[in-house]
């Protein structure tokens, strides 16, 4: 049987990022140091592969002047979590940028909220009550 392994994404400021997902819950599960090719691979989750849990893999290229450019094909991670308007004053308490407060979704009752990370990837907070 497969197993969906883990999302991607490169960022400009390797500390920030990892401290951003941290308030969402995540936490460090490994890093991989490369400097022969010149980058740092730092892999968060709620718990690990064993388990079966998807992570999120942090690339962080040493050389990399400019921010990214996001492209206009990627959507947004999602996150179950317990309280999402909790989760939404947490990312805005350790200075983090929200931009859809937490409630219902249009037409619906699952509740839901919308943060950005500081490279600006998108990242739907989804109450797990009421999904």
């Amino acid at each position: 049987m497969a197993t969906y392994l883990h999302t991607m994404i490169r960022v400009f400021s390797l500390d920030k990022s990892v401290a951003y997902y941290q308030m969402l819950g995540m936490r460090e599960i490994r890093r991989r140091e490369v400097p022969d090719g010149r980058y740092t691979l730092v892999y968060l989750g709620f718990n690990d592969n064993a388990h079966g849990e998807a992570e999120v893999e942090l690339t962080y290229n040493w050389d990399q002047a400019t921010p990214y450019d996001l492209g206009n094909g990627f959507g947004h991670f999602a996150i179950g979590v317990p309280d999402a308007a909790a989760t939404v004053e947490r990312i805005r308490a350790g200075g983090g940028k929200v931009t859809r407060e937490a409630g219902p979704v249009k037409f619906g009752t699952t509740i839901i909220a919308f943060v950005e990370d500081p490279d600006g990837y998108k990242i739907e907070i989804i109450q797990k009550d009421t999904f």
